[in-house]
């Protein structure tokens, strides 16, 4: 009778044993699942490209493409980015081809994805005819360039 007394308690402390260890492994599971999506929500920020046009949507993407321009119009920049961060900043330099800066202009973002920031440069005199370059700076970085022309047509 003792004997079968016990295995009972001994046979109920394996259950107790197993059991905890059960759950210790389901809660370590359960947190490098966490870990791994909050790795992945959490992607750096890039600049995928740079679109150049003379106008934007609602939606900050360029509606008329080019790389040409008339002294009189906007040239507007959309900086599409991808990624996630609490806090980013996209910076523009203008120059114009001898290398003065024409504007400079920065924005503070918060993506969650892909994002799409508006920049543009006019002058109310209109811009000089010539060759003129758009950096783009993410985080104080250089992360990308795009070239255009202002012509008399």
């Amino acid at each position: 009778m003792r004997t079968k007394h016990i295995a009972a308690i001994f046979a109920f402390c394996l259950m107790i044993v197993v059991g905890v260890s059960a759950c210790q492994k389901s809660g370590t599971n359960t947190e490098t699942t966490t870990s791994d999506a909050t790795t992945t929500e959490t992607r750096a920020v890039e600049v995928a490209r740079v679109d150049l046009g003379r106008g934007v949507g609602a939606d900050n993407h360029i509606t008329e493409q080019t790389e040409a321009f008339r002294p009189n119009e906007t040239v507007y920049a959309a900086v599409i980015t991808s990624g996630s961060a609490p806090s980013a900043e996209i910076r523009t330099r203008w120059t114009f081809q001898d290398g003065q800066v024409v504007d400079e202009s920065t924005r503070t973002i918060a993506p969650t994805g892909d994002a799409v920031t508006e920049f543009h440069v006019s002058k109310p005199e209109g811009l000089p005819v010539g060759k003129y370059r758009v950096e783009v700076f993410l985080n104080g970085a250089p992360a990308a360039t795009k070239e255009f022309e202002v012509r008399r047509t």
